[in-house]
């Protein structure tokens, strides 16, 4: 089992003018303690859970692309993108170009967004649940067609219609950038996993509630004649010791799970500064989980 490091915060005490600096250090870092997996949000405003939504907040592709110059083995992700935030074609074209400048380390991290307060206040239309489902499914598509080389030609939907879906140059990753979907709804966003998805992610409290969306996800491979076992599965970790800097809580935690198949336990440090953080909790995590697999 590997550790992944999701950054959600970027209140340095120093402000804006450091916040490059920091995120430099902390790639440093992942890489150092042997972190496999690097993300930030996708978001316009700071989470209302997470402190405020005034708090600082960065545009995730811009992040990513900068992360990719600051980093060499680590994969790097949007930890989700909301599907409402780009058009389809456009995000394919960035996602491709994060996949070629950081040498094939790229994840399309989506899923069907939710925070309406931020469309709201940058005037970004927030259509029903059941439309962002359907334009989910469809940007899924488009990225799928963007990356065939031999499918160059429209895409005719009902929430989107390309006339050419061109993207040169093409991925460097083999045969496109991983596509990770985000979220544990059970008739939808699962079912997608099952038809789209190299790999998954999950938020759950328990062993238990992550076996039961795992047995729906396999009912819906075996519905469309996918294999269960090529998806990559990852789970944010919810509890409070990696907080806390609690090692030996955080074991205990995580031992549950080391049986269900998971790849990459993603941590999210609740700090501007994740640098330090990276160097005092993630790294000898690394090293715990790799000794309980």
């Amino acid at each position: 089992m590997r550790v992944g490091v999701h950054i959600n915060r970027f209140d340095h005490a120093g402000g804006g003018p450091v916040l490059g600096a920091e995120l430099a250090a902390a790639g440093a870092a992942a890489e150092a303690a042997g972190v496999s997996w690097l993300s930030v949000m996708d978001h316009y405003f700071q989470m209302e859970f997470n402190d405020r939504a005034e708090d600082p907040m960065l545009e995730a592709y811009t992040t990513l692309g900068y992360l990719a110059g600051r980093t060499s083995t680590v994969r790097l992700g949007a930890l989700v993108t909301g599907v409402t935030y780009r058009h389809p074609g456009l995000l394919a074209k960035i996602a491709t170009t994060l996949d070629v400048l950081s040498g094939g380390r790229a994840t399309l991290g989506i899923g069907a967004a939710w925070y309406d307060r931020e469309h709201q206040g940058l005037g970004v239309p927030y259509p029903s649940t059941a439309e962002r489902f359907e334009r989910l499914e469809e940007t899924l598509r488009i990225c799928l067609q963007m990356w065939d080389p031999e499918a160059n030609g429209p895409f005719e939907g009902k929430h989107y219609r390309l006339a050419e879906t061109l993207c040169v140059p093409a991925p460097v990753s083999s045969p496109h950038p991983e596509i990770m979907i985000g979220g544990g709804g059970e008739q939808k966003t699962l079912r997608l996993v099952a038809r789209y998805a190299d790999a998954c992610n999950l938020i759950v409290s328990s062993p238990e509630q992550l076996r039961h969306k795992f047995d729906v996800l396999r009912r819906h491979c075996d519905t469309e004649g996918r294999d269960y076992d090529a998806i990559r599965k990852t789970i944010v970790h919810t509890g409070e010791a990696a907080t806390h800097g609690d090692l030996d809580a955080f074991t205990r935690d995580i031992t549950g799970y080391t049986k269900l198949g998971i790849d990459t336990v993603i941590l999210g440090p609740r700090t501007g500064e994740p640098a330090a953080w990276i160097e005092d909790f993630a790294a000898p995590a690394v090293q715990r989980l790799a000794a309980l697999d």
